[in-house]
C-alpha cells in the first residue's frame, strides 16, 4: 500500500488532491483543520503548530511506518501588505505557508525512505514580491530548493509547484478578475493533475499554468526595473 500525506486536504487543490491520489491507488492521509472527507485518513491539524505537527506524525507513522510522498500544499490567504496587514496576520501568514512545510517535512522524515517523494505547493507569489504572502511563498520556494539538494543523498525526491491564480474556497479569483477571470485562473484538479505528473515524471519545478514562468523569469532577471515599475504604479494610486 502507497502512503501518501496531503496537508491542507479539507478543500480545494488538497481534496482534488486526495481524490486524484486515491483514484491511482494511493493510500491518503489528509491533515487539515476542517474534516477531509476525501482522504482515506484524516487528522486534525494546524501545520503552523510544530507540536501539534509532531504529535499528529507520531501517530500516522505508528499507523504507517513507511510514506511514500508527503504533499506540503496547506496555506492561506494574504493579500494585505506589510505596512497594513498587522504582525499577528503577518505572523500567522509565515508560519501556515513557510513553516508548515518545514515542521511537517521534519516531523514525517522518518517515514521517508529511498524512493519516496515530497512535493511542496509554492505558488507563483512565491516568485515575485508583493507582501506578507509572497514573502513567505518565497521563503518556502526556498525551502523546497534547499531540501531537494539535502534530501537527494538519501533517494528522496523534492518537487515544487507553482500555482498561479486558482478558484478555491479559501483564495476566490474569478470574481477578482472579472471577465479575465477564465483565462488567469485554473481550477484546482487542474493542479493536482499536474502535482501527480511531476511525482510521476520526475519533474522537479512546475508552473500551474505554465505560462505563469515567465512572471517568475522577469523578477529574478529584472528585480530592480521589477521593483521600480511596480513603485511607480504604487505611488499614482496613493495621488488618487
Amino acid at each position: 500500500m502507497r502512503v501518501a500525506i496531503v496537508t491542507g486536504a479539507s478543500s480545494g487543490i488538497g481534496a482534488a488532491l486526495c481524490r486524484a491520489l486515491r483514484a491511482r491507488g494511493w493510500h491518503v492521509v489528509g491533515l487539515s483543520r476542517r474534516p477531509a472527507a476525501e482522504a482515506d485518513e484524516h487528522e486534525e491539524c494546524d501545520v503552523g503548530d510544530r507540536a501539534a505537527v509532531e504529535a499528529v506524525a507520531a501517530r500516522v507513522l505508528g499507523r504507517h511506518p513507511r510514506i511514500e510522498l508527503l504533499v506540503n500544499n496547506a496555506g492561506i490567504p494574504g493579500r494585505a501588505g506589510f505596512l497594513d496587514a498587522g504582525p499577528d496576520r503577518i505572523e500567522e501568514i509565515a508560519r501556515t505557508n513557510y513553516l508548515g512545510s518545514v515542521w511537517c517535512l521534519l516531523a514525517f522524515l522518518p517515514g521517508l525512505e529511498a524512493g519516496s517523494h515530497v512535493v511542496n505547493v509554492v505558488s507563483v507569489a512565491g516568485t515575485v514580491a508583493d507582501g506578507p504572502y509572497t514573502a513567505a511563498k518565497h521563503a518556502q520556494l526556498a525551502f523546497s530548493r534547499s531540501i531537494a539538494v539535502e534530501l537527494a543523498p538519501r533517494g528522496i525526491s523534492v518537487h515544487t509547484v507553482n500555482p498561479g491564480f486558482v478558484e478555491t474556497p479559501g483564495f476566490p479569483q474569478r470574481t477578482r478578475f472579472g471577465a479575465l477571470g477564465g483565462r488567469l485562473v485554473v481550477d484546482p484538479p487542474l493542479v493536482a493533475e499536474r502535482i501527480v505528473a511531476a511525482v510521476e515524471r520526475d519533474r522537479r519545478e512546475v508552473f500551474v499554468p505554465r505560462w505563469y514562468r515567465p512572471a517568475a523569469w522577469a523578477q529574478a532577471l529584472f528585480p530592480g526595473l521589477v521593483a521600480n515599475a511596480r513603485g511607480r504604479v504604487a505611488v499614482r494610486r496613493s495621488r488618487r
